[in-house]
This record gives C-alpha cells, sequence and structure tokens, in this order.
C-alpha cells in the first residue's frame, strides 16, 4: 500500500520571504501576508516578536502566557512572545506583518557578555499590544535588509541583533538586569589590530563574532567600544573602506565593476552600485568617467 503524502504547508501561511534562505545567524526575520483566519504557534526555544505592517488595522483575537487582547492591532504594534509560550491568535482581515524569533540561547549569551555579573537565566515577559520605536526600527531595518536577498552585509545584521538582543533585556525581562557600562573606547593597540584586520579582509564576509573574537571580548562590548575609538559602528566603517577601496580601483586600474564589486565584498554589480551611490552621490561608472 502506498504511504500517504506528508502533509504540505499552507500555502496562504508560507511567508512571502524569509531570512532561512539567506543563512542569517540568530536570527529568523519573516515577512507574511495573510487572509482572515487563525493560528496556533510554539517556537520552542526561539523568542518572538511580531511587528504589524497592515495598511488598514486588524481585528484579532490572542491569546499567550494567560493573556487575552481582543481588539484592532494596527501599523506599528508590536507583541512579544517568550521562549515556550504556545500563543494563539484569530484575525478577521487581511494581515501583513514581520515576524522576528531570537533565539534564547543567543540572548542568554548576550545576557552574560552585557551583565555586571553572572545571573540565573533570563526570562521574558509576555507582551500583546504594545507600541515600543525601537524594536520598530530595528524591525524596518531588519526587513529591508530581508528584502534585499542577502545583498547586505552580515556584520550589519549581527549588530542589529545584538542591538535587539539588549534592548529585550533592558525592556522585557522578568527581572531587570543591570547592564554593564562601556567606556574609554578601545586601547590604541587593539584598534590598529582591528582596524589593519578589516583592511586585509575588505573581499571577504566579516561578522561582528569575528571581529569580537579576534579582540578577545564580547560582541556587545566591541561594538560600542568601537564606535567610541572611530565614531561609527563597525558595520559602517567597514561599508566606507569597501567603498573607499572600490573608488581606488575604478581610478587605477581597468577591471570591470562586477570584478571590483567582488574584490571589495560586495555581492554584486548592484550592490555596489547602492552603497557607492549613497556614499558619493554617484554611481561607479559615472565617478570612474569623472
Amino acid at each position: 500500500m502506498k504511504a500517504p503524502a506528508p502533509p504540505q504547508p499552507d500555502a496562504l501561511y508560507l511567508p512571502l520571504v524569509s531570512s532561512q534562505t539567506q543563512g542569517w545567524d540568530n536570527i529568523v526575520v519573516e515577512q507574511y501576508q495573510s487572509p482572515p483566519g487563525e493560528a496556533n504557534c510554539d517556537f520552542g526555544d526561539d523568542h518572538t516578536v511580531y511587528l504589524s505592517l497592515a495598511p488598514r488595522p486588524v481585528r484579532l483575537l490572542g491569546v499567550q502566557g494567560g493573556k487575552t487582547y481582543r481588539g484592532l492591532f494596527a501599523k506599528g504594534d508590536i507583541a512579544v512572545t517568550p521562549e515556550k509560550t504556545p500563543f494563539f491568535c484569530r484575525w478577521e482581515g487581511d494581515d501583513h506583518y514581520l515576524q522576528i524569533r531570537i533565539a534564547s540561547r543567543f540572548i542568554q549569551q548576550v545576557a552574560r557578555e552585557t551583565l555586571d555579573s553572572n545571573s540565573d537565566p533570563l526570562t521574558l515577559i509576555p507582551e500583546f499590544h504594545i507600541r515600543d520605536p525601537q524594536i520598530e526600527s530595528i524591525g524596518l531595518l531588519l526587513l529591508c535588509e530581508l528584502q534585499q536577498e542577502s545583498l547586505g552585509s552580515k556584520l550589519y545584521i549581527d549588530s542589529l541583533a545584538n542591538v535587539l538582543a539588549v534592548h529585550l533585556l533592558r525592556q522585557y525581562a522578568a527581572t531587570k538586569p543591570r547592564l554593564a557600562n562601556y567606556t574609554g573606547g578601545l586601547p590604541e593597540r587593539q584598534l590598529l589590530q582591528i582596524l589593519d584586520y578589516i583592511h586585509e579582509h575588505l573581499h571577504q564576509e566579516i561578522k561582528l563574532a569575528d571581529l569580537a573574537q579576534y579582540l578577545g571580548m564580547s560582541q556587545v562590548h566591541f561594538s560600542h567600544l568601537f564606535k567610541q575609538s572611530v565614531g561609527t559602528s563597525p558595520y559602517q566603517y567597514l561599508l566606507q573602506q569597501r567603498v573607499e577601496r572600490a573608488k581606488q580601483l575604478l581610478k587605477q586600474t581597468d577591471q570591470s565593476i562586477v570584478e571590483i564589486a567582488l574584490l571589495c565584498g560586495f555581492n554584486s554589480h548592484s550592490h555596489l552600485s547602492r552603497q557607492f551611490r549613497q556614499c558619493t552621490g554617484m554611481t561607479p561608472s559615472a565617478y570612474r568617467a569623472h
């Protein structure tokens, strides 16, 4: 007897686009657009943030963590579902939202690295209908990278994931942690070491974890001290250096723009062109001809 075919996921509830095809670490970001319906969700060891993108408010019923919400969910409204928390939702209109899942082990890692002292594992408080401008801003930046389909930098995604983790710990931990303060910037020797490392690896994918590990410190600690020393985030500095190298190669060589893009760590001609134009106000071709 032929075995029954395995059940197929309902196409109506598949994401429009997902970071799971783009190799992001510690965080899963998915954009959904769904007709009226209902869903039971349990993402196990992931904390989940929902950000409404719906152009019109959607009436819904939501149940999670012993809380029930009935009412409208409008663009910019946010729900936070901690790990191991079942979540039920029924919505009456077309819904459009961003779902961000961040691994509990990553949250705990950030907590260990940023707290003044070791503590028990931290849990988050379930929230259903809140406004949080910082989460909304981070979510929209992640959505922008998601829609570009891996044309962004892993360093940028890592940085956003760390900022989101710290914000969740500060605002939604069941017990408010005391986060460490970082002042003074990087010592000159370490700063020169990391700048040399970035310069030598511009053509490769650089992750925040790579830079932090190179200096033997946490990602959050490194990011704060680097920005204090240089005045920009590690990602912004990396992008500036890649554009500077592209400018040199455009003027000093006859290599194609595609070749230059790859030599400078960009994924494609269009990726280089977009970032180059943002930094210089002109396209690589126009700069070469100038």
